[in-house]
């Protein structure tokens, strides 16, 4: 039996050498491992849940839908033709009103004003619960029971009394809907903003940023917000669903966007009465008011999931 020796038989070439040279020729290739960052890491996992992707997809076309389609489609919003109660058909794909108005047109118009509120409620609750949340949650003491016992106090007006109430003294064109609503929906992401920012106040890098003598402005909207944007991403688009829920149940109930605006909420109020003779009214602002809330809960629902660091596999 031979011994091995450990030495390297010059016979066999090495890779990129020659046989019998002894020289060992350069690698072929070299086997790097790219670091991911956090960032790609979320659209992975984003990407991987598929409900999520496909009420991205849903919602997209929608949007397209009602901004591109209404757009170029030949009937305007208040447009009166003169099929008056026709039921669903290609020229009405909707079908038309008692006054000969297409409710596809009506339709299309009403989820851009439902999409404008609920975005608009998002947008500004979520910038004021956020900020809200943040100083309150990183001071602590006086300021921290102070600001929250003022965010427990809207937490306790009963939503749509108190919205009804507001939105009829100050009009109903939807920009003032969405303000009042979002005056009331604030209180919930300063809550959660402050929960996380609690979490986030005592760790190293916050304290090494006082240290080097940054100021509470610098700390908490350089480390504390971004560190906290997928909570606040989450409730954003939770608030998009609360509130185009909101505005629906303010314009059923009289209180919400009035003429000549129109909602989706608007469109189901007025076709209440007509739910029995001409039901295509009801339903199809009915149905996309449906499939707006529950795409937007499903993204929601993808970004929790995407976001979370103890995520180690995807719901599908």
């Amino acid at each position: 039996m031979s011994e091995s020796t450990g030495t390297t038989d010059p016979t066999v070439a090495a890779p990129g050498g020659s046989a019998g040279s002894g020289t060992p020729g350069p690698v072929d290739r070299e086997f790097t491992v790219a670091e991911r960052s956090q960032a790609q890491l979320v659209f992975r996992r984003f990407l991987a849940h598929r409900a999520a992707m496909v009420s991205l997809v849903v919602l997209v076309a929608l949007v397209l839908l009602a901004y591109v389609g209404g757009a170029l489609w030949k009937y305007g919003v208040g447009e009166i033709t003169p099929d008056n109660s026709v039921p669903p058909s290609l020229d009405h794909p909707f079908g038309t009103d008692a006054v000969g108005k297409d409710q596809f047109a009506q339709v299309l118009g009403g989820t851009r004003i439902s999409l404008q509120v609920s975005i608009m409620v998002a947008v500004f609750a979520t910038v004021v619960g956020t900020l809200w949340g943040s100083v309150a949650g990183y001071f602590g003491g006086l300021t921290d029971t102070i600001m929250m016992r003022i965010s427990d106090l809207v937490l306790t007006l009963p939503l749509i009394a108190v919205a009804a109430m507001l939105a009829h003294n100050f009009g109903g064109t939807w920009y003032l809907i969405a303000l009042v609503i979002a005056g009331l929906y604030w209180a919930y992401v300063s809550r959660v903003a402050r929960g996380v920012v609690l979490s986030l106040r005592e760790k190293e890098y916050i304290e090494a940023a006082r240290a080097l003598g940054a100021t509470n402005t610098r700390i908490i909207l350089r480390h504390l917000v971004p560190n906290a944007l997928g909570s606040i991403l989450v409730n954003l688009t939770i608030l998009v669903a609360l509130a185009i829920l909101l505005e629906t149940a303010l314009s059923y109930l009289g209180f919400g966007v009035q003429t000549p605006d129109t909602s989706l909420g608007l469109l189901v109020s007025d076709a209440q009465t007509a739910l029995t003779t001409r039901p295509w009214l009801f339903y199809f602002p009915g149905l996309f008011i449906i499939i707006i809330a529950l795409t937007i809960n499903f993204i929601g629902d993808g970004l929790r999931d995407a976001f979370d660091p103890q995520q180690t596999k995807v719901r599908q």
